[in-house]
Protein backbone atom coordinates (compact mmCIF):
# COMPACT_ATOMS: atom_id res chain seq x y z
CA UNK A 1 0.00 0.00 0.00
CA UNK A 2 3.02 2.61 0.88
CA UNK A 3 4.43 1.47 -2.44
CA UNK A 4 1.19 2.45 -4.26
CA UNK A 5 0.82 5.82 -2.72
CA UNK A 6 4.69 6.18 -3.64
CA UNK A 7 3.68 5.10 -7.36
CA UNK A 8 0.88 7.62 -7.23
CA UNK A 9 3.00 11.25 -6.24
CA UNK A 10 5.41 9.88 -8.55
CA UNK A 11 2.45 9.28 -11.44
CA UNK A 12 1.26 12.19 -10.68
CA UNK A 13 4.16 14.76 -10.88
CA UNK A 14 5.19 12.98 -14.32
CA UNK A 15 1.59 13.69 -15.51
CA UNK A 16 1.92 16.90 -14.46
CA UNK A 17 5.29 17.59 -16.13
CA UNK A 18 3.73 16.32 -19.51
CA UNK A 19 0.00 18.33 -19.07
CA UNK A 20 2.57 21.28 -18.92
CA UNK A 21 4.67 20.97 -21.47
CA UNK A 22 1.64 20.15 -23.97
CA UNK A 23 0.21 23.58 -22.05
CA UNK A 24 3.52 25.65 -23.20
CA UNK A 25 3.87 24.11 -26.52
CA UNK A 26 0.38 24.43 -27.77
CA UNK A 27 -0.68 27.72 -26.07
CA UNK A 28 -0.66 31.11 -28.05
CA UNK A 29 -0.23 32.78 -24.69
CA UNK A 30 3.04 31.76 -23.09
CA UNK A 31 1.98 33.52 -19.38
CA UNK A 32 -0.87 31.45 -19.39
CA UNK A 33 0.64 28.35 -20.66
CA UNK A 34 3.50 28.81 -17.84
CA UNK A 35 1.02 29.36 -15.50
CA UNK A 36 -0.71 25.99 -16.15
CA UNK A 37 2.99 24.57 -15.96
CA UNK A 38 3.15 25.98 -12.83
CA UNK A 39 0.01 25.32 -11.21
CA UNK A 40 -0.92 21.77 -12.47
CA UNK A 41 2.04 19.49 -10.90
CA UNK A 42 1.59 21.16 -7.74
CA UNK A 43 -1.63 20.80 -7.75
CA UNK A 44 -1.91 16.98 -9.07
CA UNK A 45 0.68 16.21 -6.85
CA UNK A 46 -0.81 17.70 -3.65
CA UNK A 47 -3.99 15.49 -5.24
CA UNK A 48 -2.25 12.23 -5.22
CA UNK A 49 -0.82 12.74 -2.08
CA UNK A 50 -4.22 12.98 -0.41
CA UNK A 51 -5.37 10.56 -2.38
CA UNK A 52 -2.60 7.73 -0.88
CA UNK A 53 -3.04 8.86 2.32
CA UNK A 54 -6.98 8.29 2.11
CA UNK A 55 -6.14 4.71 0.35
CA UNK A 56 -3.47 3.98 3.43
CA UNK A 57 -5.68 4.77 6.27
CA UNK A 58 -8.67 3.46 5.24
CA UNK A 59 -6.38 -0.21 4.65
CA UNK A 60 -4.45 0.15 8.09
CA UNK A 61 -7.44 1.82 9.84
CA UNK A 62 -9.88 -1.83 9.58
CA UNK A 63 -6.73 -3.90 9.45
CA UNK A 64 -7.12 -7.53 11.60
CA UNK A 65 -10.97 -6.17 12.42
CA UNK A 66 -13.75 -7.96 12.06
CA UNK A 67 -15.98 -6.58 9.31
CA UNK A 68 -19.19 -5.41 10.71
CA UNK A 69 -18.39 -5.74 14.01
CA UNK A 70 -18.41 -2.75 17.10
CA UNK A 71 -14.76 -2.11 16.70
CA UNK A 72 -14.61 -2.46 12.84
CA UNK A 73 -17.54 0.19 12.85
CA UNK A 74 -15.77 2.86 14.87
CA UNK A 75 -12.82 2.49 13.10
CA UNK A 76 -14.47 3.05 9.86
CA UNK A 77 -16.42 6.03 11.47
CA UNK A 78 -12.88 7.64 12.76
CA UNK A 79 -11.24 6.98 9.14
CA UNK A 80 -14.28 8.76 7.25
CA UNK A 81 -13.57 11.91 9.44
CA UNK A 82 -10.26 12.01 8.92
CA UNK A 83 -10.36 11.59 5.13
CA UNK A 84 -13.17 13.88 5.13
CA UNK A 85 -10.90 16.71 6.54
CA UNK A 86 -7.98 15.90 4.37
CA UNK A 87 -10.58 16.39 1.31
CA UNK A 88 -11.86 19.43 2.84
CA UNK A 89 -8.03 20.86 3.13
CA UNK A 90 -7.44 19.84 -0.31
CA UNK A 91 -10.28 21.47 -2.00
CA UNK A 92 -9.63 25.06 0.03
CA UNK A 93 -5.89 24.84 -0.83
CA UNK A 94 -6.59 24.49 -4.67
CA UNK A 95 -9.53 26.14 -4.55
CA UNK A 96 -11.94 27.16 -7.66
CA UNK A 97 -13.36 23.69 -9.52
CA UNK A 98 -12.46 21.86 -6.08
CA UNK A 99 -14.52 23.75 -4.04
CA UNK A 100 -17.34 22.97 -6.47
CA UNK A 101 -16.78 19.32 -6.28
CA UNK A 102 -16.54 19.41 -2.46
CA UNK A 103 -19.95 21.14 -2.98
CA UNK A 104 -21.32 18.46 -4.54
CA UNK A 105 -19.68 16.16 -1.86
CA UNK A 106 -21.83 18.37 0.36
CA UNK A 107 -25.38 18.11 -1.45
CA UNK A 108 -25.01 14.22 -1.82
CA UNK A 109 -26.79 12.71 1.44
CA UNK A 110 -26.90 9.08 2.26
CA UNK A 111 -25.47 8.80 -0.93
CA UNK A 112 -22.19 8.95 0.26
CA UNK A 113 -20.56 8.75 4.00
CA UNK A 114 -22.44 11.03 6.18
CA UNK A 115 -18.97 12.48 7.77
CA UNK A 116 -18.43 13.62 3.98
CA UNK A 117 -21.48 15.23 3.69
CA UNK A 118 -21.35 16.98 7.01
CA UNK A 119 -17.72 18.39 6.89
CA UNK A 120 -18.22 19.73 3.31
CA UNK A 121 -21.85 21.03 3.86
CA UNK A 122 -20.41 23.00 7.06
CA UNK A 123 -17.51 24.73 5.45
CA UNK A 124 -18.05 24.83 1.42
CA UNK A 125 -21.26 26.81 1.21
CA UNK A 126 -20.02 29.94 3.23
CA UNK A 127 -16.08 29.29 3.96
CA UNK A 128 -15.37 30.08 0.56
CA UNK A 129 -12.05 31.73 0.07
CA UNK A 130 -11.91 35.94 -0.92
CA UNK A 131 -10.20 37.55 -3.71
CA UNK A 132 -8.19 40.07 -2.82
CA UNK A 133 -9.27 44.29 -4.33
CA UNK A 134 -6.52 44.17 -6.67
CA UNK A 135 -7.58 40.81 -8.44
CA UNK A 136 -11.34 42.28 -8.60
CA UNK A 137 -10.02 45.20 -9.90
CA UNK A 138 -7.80 43.65 -12.77
CA UNK A 139 -10.97 41.97 -13.95
CA UNK A 140 -13.25 44.58 -13.94
CA UNK A 141 -10.68 46.99 -15.89
CA UNK A 142 -9.86 44.16 -18.17
CA UNK A 143 -13.65 43.04 -18.63
CA UNK A 144 -15.63 46.38 -18.32
CA UNK A 145 -13.15 48.88 -19.81
CA UNK A 146 -12.23 51.01 -16.71
CA UNK A 147 -11.66 50.39 -13.25
CA UNK A 148 -14.42 50.01 -10.48
CA UNK A 149 -14.00 53.49 -9.52
CA UNK A 150 -15.09 54.95 -12.76
CA UNK A 151 -17.91 52.02 -13.94
CA UNK A 152 -20.05 52.62 -11.25
CA UNK A 153 -20.48 55.82 -9.05
CA UNK A 154 -19.86 53.52 -5.70
CA UNK A 155 -18.15 50.12 -5.44
CA UNK A 156 -17.60 48.56 -2.31
CA UNK A 157 -14.22 46.69 -2.09
CA UNK A 158 -15.44 44.66 1.01
CA UNK A 159 -17.20 41.47 -0.88
CA UNK A 160 -20.39 40.65 0.45
CA UNK A 161 -19.98 37.20 -0.71
CA UNK A 162 -17.45 34.89 -1.98
CA UNK A 163 -18.43 31.32 -4.07
CA UNK A 164 -16.36 28.85 -5.23
CA UNK A 165 -16.51 30.66 -8.24
CA UNK A 166 -16.66 34.27 -7.91
CA UNK A 167 -17.32 36.48 -5.04
CA UNK A 168 -20.26 39.76 -4.64
CA UNK A 169 -19.32 43.45 -4.08
CA UNK A 170 -22.18 46.22 -3.68
CA UNK A 171 -22.31 48.95 -5.86
CA UNK A 172 -24.19 51.86 -7.00
CA UNK A 173 -24.49 52.84 -10.79
CA UNK A 174 -24.47 56.08 -12.36
CA UNK A 175 -28.07 56.52 -11.84
CA UNK A 176 -28.32 55.63 -8.57
CA UNK A 177 -29.43 51.83 -8.59
CA UNK A 178 -28.03 49.73 -6.02
CA UNK A 179 -26.60 46.31 -8.09
CA UNK A 180 -25.14 43.15 -6.35
CA UNK A 181 -21.93 42.71 -9.17
CA UNK A 182 -20.39 39.36 -9.49
CA UNK A 183 -16.85 39.05 -10.14
CA UNK A 184 -15.29 35.65 -11.05
CA UNK A 185 -12.02 34.82 -9.58
CA UNK A 186 -9.21 35.59 -11.83
CA UNK A 187 -7.21 32.78 -11.51
CA UNK A 188 -9.96 29.97 -12.52
CA UNK A 189 -9.11 31.36 -16.28
CA UNK A 190 -5.81 29.28 -15.98
CA UNK A 191 -6.72 26.74 -14.17
CA UNK A 192 -10.61 25.16 -14.36
CA UNK A 193 -9.46 22.86 -17.68
CA UNK A 194 -6.58 21.68 -15.82
CA UNK A 195 -8.07 21.33 -12.37
CA UNK A 196 -10.59 18.55 -13.94
CA UNK A 197 -8.44 17.35 -15.61
CA UNK A 198 -6.35 16.15 -12.29
CA UNK A 199 -9.97 15.38 -10.81
CA UNK A 200 -10.16 13.08 -13.15
CA UNK A 201 -7.10 11.24 -12.95
CA UNK A 202 -7.61 10.91 -8.99
CA UNK A 203 -10.92 9.84 -9.26
CA UNK A 204 -10.07 7.45 -12.06
CA UNK A 205 -7.13 6.05 -10.06
CA UNK A 206 -9.39 5.63 -6.80
CA UNK A 207 -12.06 3.80 -8.72
CA UNK A 208 -8.82 1.76 -9.87
CA UNK A 209 -7.94 0.48 -6.70
CA UNK A 210 -11.23 0.47 -5.43
CA UNK A 211 -13.95 -0.68 -8.01
CA UNK A 212 -16.72 -0.47 -5.45
CA UNK A 213 -15.97 3.44 -5.23
CA UNK A 214 -17.27 4.57 -8.53
CA UNK A 215 -17.89 8.39 -8.42
CA UNK A 216 -16.46 8.94 -12.16
CA UNK A 217 -20.06 9.91 -13.12
CA UNK A 218 -18.97 13.25 -10.43
CA UNK A 219 -16.46 14.18 -12.44
CA UNK A 220 -17.90 13.92 -15.74
CA UNK A 221 -21.09 16.22 -14.35
CA UNK A 222 -18.36 18.44 -13.55
CA UNK A 223 -16.35 18.53 -16.69
CA UNK A 224 -20.02 19.57 -18.83
CA UNK A 225 -21.25 22.02 -16.58
CA UNK A 226 -17.97 23.78 -14.97
CA UNK A 227 -17.91 25.74 -18.78
CA UNK A 228 -21.19 27.11 -18.55
CA UNK A 229 -21.18 28.25 -15.02
CA UNK A 230 -17.75 29.89 -15.69
CA UNK A 231 -19.80 31.63 -18.35
CA UNK A 232 -22.12 34.67 -16.95
CA UNK A 233 -24.12 35.61 -19.46
CA UNK A 234 -25.05 31.63 -19.98
CA UNK A 235 -26.05 32.04 -16.21
CA UNK A 236 -27.56 35.10 -16.69
CA UNK A 237 -29.64 33.99 -19.54
CA UNK A 238 -31.04 30.90 -17.71
CA UNK A 239 -32.74 33.36 -15.29
CA UNK A 240 -34.82 35.15 -17.47
CA UNK A 241 -35.75 31.55 -19.07
CA UNK A 242 -36.36 30.53 -15.31
CA UNK A 243 -38.66 33.57 -14.85
CA UNK A 244 -40.68 33.24 -18.06
CA UNK A 245 -40.97 29.73 -17.48
CA UNK A 246 -43.15 30.51 -14.10
CA UNK A 247 -45.03 33.57 -15.81
CA UNK A 248 -45.96 31.19 -19.14
CA UNK A 249 -46.25 27.86 -17.38
CA UNK A 250 -46.88 28.35 -13.86
CA UNK A 251 -49.41 31.44 -13.41
CA UNK A 252 -50.84 30.65 -10.71
CA UNK A 253 -47.36 31.32 -8.69
CA UNK A 254 -45.56 33.67 -11.17
CA UNK A 255 -45.49 36.55 -8.70
CA UNK A 256 -43.86 34.70 -5.93
CA UNK A 257 -41.23 33.91 -7.76
CA UNK A 258 -39.02 36.33 -8.45
CA UNK A 259 -35.03 36.66 -10.11
CA UNK A 260 -32.72 40.10 -9.65
CA UNK A 261 -32.83 41.60 -12.91
CA UNK A 262 -29.51 41.63 -15.25
CA UNK A 263 -27.97 45.10 -15.97
CA UNK A 264 -26.77 43.70 -19.37
CA UNK A 265 -24.63 47.02 -20.44
CA UNK A 266 -22.84 45.93 -17.09
CA UNK A 267 -21.94 42.48 -17.64
CA UNK A 268 -19.59 40.06 -19.24
CA UNK A 269 -18.96 36.26 -19.27
CA UNK A 270 -16.77 36.54 -16.03
CA UNK A 271 -18.70 39.94 -14.44
CA UNK A 272 -22.43 39.72 -13.68
CA UNK A 273 -24.40 42.86 -12.38
CA UNK A 274 -27.70 42.26 -11.05
CA UNK A 275 -30.07 44.15 -9.36
CA UNK A 276 -29.25 44.10 -5.58
CA UNK A 277 -32.24 42.07 -3.30
CA UNK A 278 -32.52 43.62 0.16
CA UNK A 279 -33.95 40.52 1.25
CA UNK A 280 -32.99 37.44 4.32
CA UNK A 281 -31.52 34.05 3.44
CA UNK A 282 -33.65 31.20 3.42
CA UNK A 283 -32.33 29.89 6.26
CA UNK A 284 -32.24 32.84 8.64
CA UNK A 285 -35.27 31.71 10.44
CA UNK A 286 -35.79 34.97 12.76
CA UNK A 287 -35.39 37.21 9.98
CA UNK A 288 -38.22 35.82 7.79
CA UNK A 289 -40.31 35.23 11.06
CA UNK A 290 -39.95 38.66 11.98
CA UNK A 291 -41.21 40.19 8.30
CA UNK A 292 -44.36 38.22 8.93
CA UNK A 293 -44.04 35.39 6.96
CA UNK A 294 -44.53 31.78 8.24
CA UNK A 295 -42.03 29.12 7.79
CA UNK A 296 -44.46 26.94 6.74
CA UNK A 297 -45.92 29.16 3.78
CA UNK A 298 -42.07 29.43 2.96
CA UNK A 299 -41.73 25.56 2.38
CA UNK A 300 -44.66 25.16 0.58
CA UNK A 301 -43.49 27.52 -1.68
CA UNK A 302 -40.33 26.14 -1.96
CA UNK A 303 -41.75 22.89 -2.82
CA UNK A 304 -44.10 24.14 -5.16
CA UNK A 305 -41.71 26.41 -7.49
CA UNK A 306 -39.36 23.14 -7.86
CA UNK A 307 -41.84 20.91 -8.41
CA UNK A 308 -43.20 23.00 -11.40
CA UNK A 309 -39.61 23.40 -12.60
CA UNK A 310 -39.13 19.71 -12.63
CA UNK A 311 -42.01 18.00 -13.65
CA UNK A 312 -43.99 20.76 -15.62
CA UNK A 313 -41.19 23.11 -17.13
CA UNK A 314 -38.50 20.80 -17.72
CA UNK A 315 -35.86 23.31 -16.60
CA UNK A 316 -34.44 22.85 -13.69
CA UNK A 317 -31.86 25.07 -11.49
CA UNK A 318 -30.04 22.19 -9.82
CA UNK A 319 -28.25 24.34 -6.97
CA UNK A 320 -30.85 25.11 -4.59
CA UNK A 321 -28.87 25.09 -1.64
CA UNK A 322 -29.83 27.61 1.32
CA UNK A 323 -27.55 30.20 -0.03
CA UNK A 324 -28.92 30.29 -3.46
CA UNK A 325 -32.27 31.27 -2.15
CA UNK A 326 -33.64 34.45 -0.75
CA UNK A 327 -37.11 35.20 0.91
CA UNK A 328 -38.94 38.79 1.63
CA UNK A 329 -42.76 39.46 1.68
CA UNK A 330 -44.47 39.94 -1.46
CA UNK A 331 -44.21 43.28 -2.62
CA UNK A 332 -47.98 43.56 -3.74
CA UNK A 333 -49.22 41.43 -0.54
CA UNK A 334 -50.82 43.20 2.47
CA UNK A 335 -50.67 41.97 5.80
CA UNK A 336 -53.79 39.40 6.40
CA UNK A 337 -56.45 39.18 9.43
CA UNK A 338 -53.97 36.78 11.15
CA UNK A 339 -50.84 39.20 11.09
CA UNK A 340 -49.28 37.28 8.07
CA UNK A 341 -47.77 38.36 4.66
CA UNK A 342 -46.88 36.05 1.30
CA UNK A 343 -43.90 35.24 0.84
CA UNK A 344 -41.76 35.67 -2.49
CA UNK A 345 -39.26 33.30 -3.17
CA UNK A 346 -36.01 34.81 -4.44
CA UNK A 347 -33.67 32.86 -6.73
CA UNK A 348 -30.27 33.41 -7.08
CA UNK A 349 -26.60 31.79 -9.26
CA UNK A 350 -28.46 30.27 -12.37
CA UNK A 351 -25.10 28.84 -13.57
CA UNK A 352 -26.42 25.28 -13.14
CA UNK A 353 -29.56 24.09 -15.01
CA UNK A 354 -30.58 20.88 -16.71
CA UNK A 355 -33.08 20.45 -19.02
CA UNK A 356 -35.77 17.27 -18.89
CA UNK A 357 -36.92 15.96 -21.86
CA UNK A 358 -40.57 14.76 -22.62
CA UNK A 359 -40.31 11.31 -21.68
CA UNK A 360 -37.63 11.41 -19.20
CA UNK A 361 -39.82 14.25 -16.92
CA UNK A 362 -42.86 12.12 -17.76
CA UNK A 363 -41.52 9.33 -16.19
CA UNK A 364 -40.00 10.96 -13.35
CA UNK A 365 -43.33 12.22 -12.40
CA UNK A 366 -44.96 9.15 -12.75
CA UNK A 367 -42.65 7.55 -10.41
CA UNK A 368 -43.25 10.57 -7.89
CA UNK A 369 -47.02 10.03 -8.19
CA UNK A 370 -46.96 6.20 -7.63
CA UNK A 371 -44.43 7.11 -4.81
CA UNK A 372 -47.23 9.47 -3.22
CA UNK A 373 -49.50 6.48 -3.44
CA UNK A 374 -47.55 3.67 -2.58
CA UNK A 375 -47.86 2.38 -6.01
CA UNK A 376 -45.52 -0.79 -6.01
CA UNK A 377 -46.43 -1.54 -9.67
CA UNK A 378 -45.86 1.97 -10.90
CA UNK A 379 -43.17 2.81 -8.69
CA UNK A 380 -41.32 -0.72 -10.93
CA UNK A 381 -42.60 -0.25 -13.81
CA UNK A 382 -41.02 3.97 -13.78
CA UNK A 383 -37.91 3.01 -12.02
CA UNK A 384 -37.48 0.58 -14.90
CA UNK A 385 -37.88 2.90 -17.06
CA UNK A 386 -35.30 5.60 -15.63
CA UNK A 387 -32.52 2.85 -15.52
CA UNK A 388 -32.37 1.57 -12.03
CA UNK A 389 -33.32 -2.11 -13.45
CA UNK A 390 -35.76 -5.02 -12.58
CA UNK A 391 -33.17 -5.68 -9.32
CA UNK A 392 -32.29 -1.63 -7.98
CA UNK A 393 -35.97 -0.40 -8.20
CA UNK A 394 -36.40 -0.56 -4.62
CA UNK A 395 -33.38 0.97 -3.82
CA UNK A 396 -33.82 3.96 -6.04
CA UNK A 397 -37.05 4.57 -4.39
CA UNK A 398 -35.46 4.78 -1.18
CA UNK A 399 -32.42 6.75 -2.37
CA UNK A 400 -35.60 9.47 -3.49
CA UNK A 401 -37.30 9.10 -1.03
CA UNK A 402 -34.86 8.49 2.30
CA UNK A 403 -37.06 5.67 3.36
CA UNK A 404 -36.70 2.28 3.48
CA UNK A 405 -38.80 0.20 1.06
CA UNK A 406 -41.21 -0.88 4.04
CA UNK A 407 -42.19 2.96 4.12
CA UNK A 408 -42.12 3.78 0.40
CA UNK A 409 -44.46 0.62 -0.22
CA UNK A 410 -46.87 1.62 3.53
CA UNK A 411 -50.52 2.37 2.72
CA UNK A 412 -50.14 5.06 5.66
CA UNK A 413 -50.95 8.44 4.55
CA UNK A 414 -47.64 10.04 6.26
CA UNK A 415 -45.26 7.24 4.88
CA UNK A 416 -42.99 8.79 3.51
CA UNK A 417 -42.35 11.98 6.16
CA UNK A 418 -38.93 12.07 7.95
CA UNK A 419 -39.39 13.64 11.57
CA UNK A 420 -35.66 14.82 11.48
CA UNK A 421 -35.04 12.71 14.90
CA UNK A 422 -31.94 10.35 16.07
CA UNK A 423 -33.27 7.53 15.20
CA UNK A 424 -34.67 8.31 11.73
CA UNK A 425 -30.85 9.53 10.72
CA UNK A 426 -29.44 6.42 12.39
CA UNK A 427 -31.91 4.64 10.16
CA UNK A 428 -30.77 5.91 7.52
CA UNK A 429 -27.19 5.68 7.90
CA UNK A 430 -27.61 2.38 8.24
CA UNK A 431 -29.03 1.85 5.18
CA UNK A 432 -26.69 3.57 3.31
CA UNK A 433 -23.68 1.71 4.91
CA UNK A 434 -25.43 -1.62 4.47
CA UNK A 435 -26.37 -0.78 1.06
CA UNK A 436 -23.40 1.79 -0.19
CA UNK A 437 -21.96 -1.49 -3.04
CA UNK A 438 -25.48 -1.10 -4.64
CA UNK A 439 -25.99 2.26 -4.53
CA UNK A 440 -22.55 2.74 -6.33
CA UNK A 441 -24.00 0.38 -8.81
CA UNK A 442 -27.50 2.43 -8.95
CA UNK A 443 -25.24 5.73 -9.80
CA UNK A 444 -23.58 4.49 -12.56
CA UNK A 445 -26.58 3.20 -14.30
CA UNK A 446 -28.83 5.93 -13.64
CA UNK A 447 -28.91 9.00 -16.35
CA UNK A 448 -26.27 12.20 -15.42
CA UNK A 449 -29.84 14.45 -15.32
CA UNK A 450 -30.59 11.83 -12.73
CA UNK A 451 -28.18 12.16 -10.79
CA UNK A 452 -28.91 16.21 -11.20
CA UNK A 453 -32.03 15.20 -9.42
CA UNK A 454 -30.76 13.26 -6.74
CA UNK A 455 -28.92 16.30 -6.05
CA UNK A 456 -31.20 18.81 -6.32
CA UNK A 457 -34.05 16.62 -3.70
CA UNK A 458 -31.05 16.60 -0.89
CA UNK A 459 -30.41 20.25 -1.74
CA UNK A 460 -34.39 21.26 -0.84
CA UNK A 461 -34.42 18.47 1.29
CA UNK A 462 -31.91 20.14 3.57
CA UNK A 463 -33.23 23.54 3.17
CA UNK A 464 -37.10 22.12 4.19
CA UNK A 465 -35.43 20.36 7.53
CA UNK A 466 -33.83 23.67 8.32
CA UNK A 467 -36.93 25.64 7.65
CA UNK A 468 -39.22 23.04 9.58
CA UNK A 469 -36.58 20.86 11.92
CA UNK A 470 -38.10 17.61 9.48
CA UNK A 471 -40.08 17.29 6.49
CA UNK A 472 -43.48 17.82 6.52
CA UNK A 473 -46.49 15.31 5.04
CA UNK A 474 -47.73 19.02 2.92
CA UNK A 475 -44.16 19.14 0.89
CA UNK A 476 -45.32 15.41 -0.57
CA UNK A 477 -48.93 16.18 -1.08
CA UNK A 478 -47.34 19.62 -3.42
CA UNK A 479 -45.25 17.41 -5.57
CA UNK A 480 -48.09 14.29 -5.26
CA UNK A 481 -50.19 17.21 -7.24
CA UNK A 482 -47.94 18.65 -9.68
CA UNK A 483 -46.32 15.32 -10.79
CA UNK A 484 -49.73 13.92 -10.90
CA UNK A 485 -51.00 17.17 -13.12
CA UNK A 486 -48.20 16.37 -15.42
CA UNK A 487 -48.80 13.31 -16.34
CA UNK A 488 -52.57 14.35 -17.06
CA UNK A 489 -51.43 16.72 -19.09
CA UNK A 490 -48.77 14.41 -20.86
CA UNK A 491 -51.81 12.31 -21.43
CA UNK A 492 -53.78 14.96 -23.32
CA UNK A 493 -51.13 15.44 -25.32
CA UNK A 494 -50.66 12.49 -26.33
CA UNK A 495 -54.38 10.92 -26.83
CA UNK A 496 -56.70 11.46 -29.76
CA UNK A 497 -59.31 14.29 -29.63
CA UNK A 498 -61.84 11.60 -29.35
CA UNK A 499 -64.84 11.74 -26.52
CA UNK A 500 -63.91 8.68 -25.39
CA UNK A 501 -60.41 9.01 -24.56
CA UNK A 502 -61.17 13.39 -23.33
CA UNK A 503 -63.91 11.89 -20.81
CA UNK A 504 -61.39 9.22 -19.58
CA UNK A 505 -58.60 11.77 -18.83
CA UNK A 506 -60.82 14.18 -17.24
CA UNK A 507 -62.06 11.02 -14.93
CA UNK A 508 -58.87 10.16 -13.99
CA UNK A 509 -58.45 13.82 -12.83
CA UNK A 510 -61.76 13.69 -10.96
CA UNK A 511 -60.63 10.75 -9.42
CA UNK A 512 -57.06 12.44 -8.34
CA UNK A 513 -58.53 15.61 -6.79
CA UNK A 514 -60.63 13.57 -4.91
CA UNK A 515 -58.04 11.13 -3.54
CA UNK A 516 -55.73 14.58 -2.64
CA UNK A 517 -59.10 15.99 -0.79
CA UNK A 518 -59.09 13.03 1.13
CA UNK A 519 -55.45 12.84 2.07
CA UNK A 520 -56.12 16.39 3.24
CA UNK A 521 -59.18 16.06 5.29
CA UNK A 522 -56.91 12.78 7.01
CA UNK A 523 -54.16 15.38 7.69
CA UNK A 524 -56.71 18.10 8.92
CA UNK A 525 -57.75 15.01 11.61
CA UNK A 526 -54.60 14.23 12.44
CA UNK A 527 -53.30 17.58 13.45
CA UNK A 528 -56.59 18.11 15.34
CA UNK A 529 -55.62 14.72 17.69
CA UNK A 530 -52.20 15.97 18.05
CA UNK A 531 -53.66 19.56 19.71
CA UNK A 532 -56.08 17.50 21.72
CA UNK A 533 -53.15 15.30 23.03
CA UNK A 534 -50.69 18.15 23.42
CA UNK A 535 -53.93 20.01 25.59
CA UNK A 536 -54.23 16.84 27.36
CA UNK A 537 -50.96 16.91 29.18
Amino acid sequence: MWRFGAKLAIGAGLFGGGLGAVAVSNSDDLSTAFKICTHVPVRLLRDSLTAAAIVIDYEYSVWGLSEGSFEWLKAQHEAHNRCAQRMQELCFRNGGIYIKLGQHIGQLEYVIPQEYVHTMRASMLKSCPFSSYDQIRKVLIRELGGPPEEVFREFDPVPLASASLAQVHAARTHDGKKVAVKVQHRHLTDTAIADIATVSLIVNLLHWCFPEFDYRWLVDEIRESSPKELDFLFEARNSEKCLDNFKRLSPGIADCIYVPKVYWGLSTSKVLTMEYMDAAEITDLSTITSLGIRLSDVSRLVSQAFAEMIFRHGFVHCDPHAANMMVRPLPSGRWNIFGRRKPQLILLDHGLYKNLDFTTRINYASLWKALIFADIAGIKENSVKLGAGEDLYALFAGVLTMRPWSRVVDPSVDHLVINGSDADRSELQMYASQYFLQISELLRRLPRVILLMLKTNDCLRAVNHALLQGSSLETFLIIGRVSSQAVVEAKTMSKSCSFLSSFSIRLEQILLDARFLSIRIALWLMQLKSCFLTEGR
